[in-house]
């Protein structure tokens, strides 16, 4: 697997610390919508420093094939991240799955890139890593997540009952996977 790939309008790359003023940038453009659907903060997680040291290990991750984010960009701009995709969880042998995570910048919602990552990266997982299936989890109530899942072929297998731990309380899932 390769580091870096493009689709028609998308650059997807997996980043070095060097870039983690970009990896900041990215997330305080939408710190709110963003924290809505993700665990609590570290105290030090909107730092250049924490960036770099999240990116260092995120880098040596995807070498080792446990863990691959991808930062996304669009051609016209290479210089500003405007999403990301992660595949994590990575099992072989007789599971053969990984899970999936994404993010868009609100500015950037609503044109098509998040489908156009999740099925080049859907494609990577398939063709190049091997895998047999794709979970993805969503809040129940994030309709755009769901819709853009459905879109890209994942099927809604149910709901995982306190499943994250989010701004102080437990939250249900809506599980939907993707088979090779």
């Amino acid at each position: 697997m390769f580091f870096e790939y493009q689709t028609d309008r998308l650059i997807l790359k997996v980043i070095k610390p060097d870039e983690a003023a970009q990896v900041l940038d990215f997330y305080l453009r939408d710190k709110e919508l963003f924290e809505k659907y993700e665990p609590d903060r570290i105290q030090d997680f909107y730092t250049v420093e924490k960036q770099k040291q999240i990116a260092a290990y995120e880098y040596n991750a995807a070498v080792k094939g446990t863990c691959v984010r991808f930062y996304v960009y669009r051609k016209e701009n290479p210089g500003q991240i405007i999403g990301t995709i992660c595949f994590h969880d990575i099992q072989r042998g007789v599971f053969s799955c990984c899970e999936i995570g994404y993010k868009f910048s609100s500015a950037f919602q609503h044109r098509g890139y998040a489908l156009e990552a999740l099925n080049k990266v859907t494609d990577l997982i398939f063709t190049e890593v091997g895998l047999h299936r794709i979970m993805a989890w969503a809040l129940p109530d994030n309709a755009p997540s769901a819709k853009l899942l459905r879109r890209a072929g994942f099927c809604y297998e149910g709901i995982s009952h306190d499943h994250l731990f989010l701004q102080g309380q437990w939250r249900d899932h809506a599980q939907y996977s993707l088979i090779r």
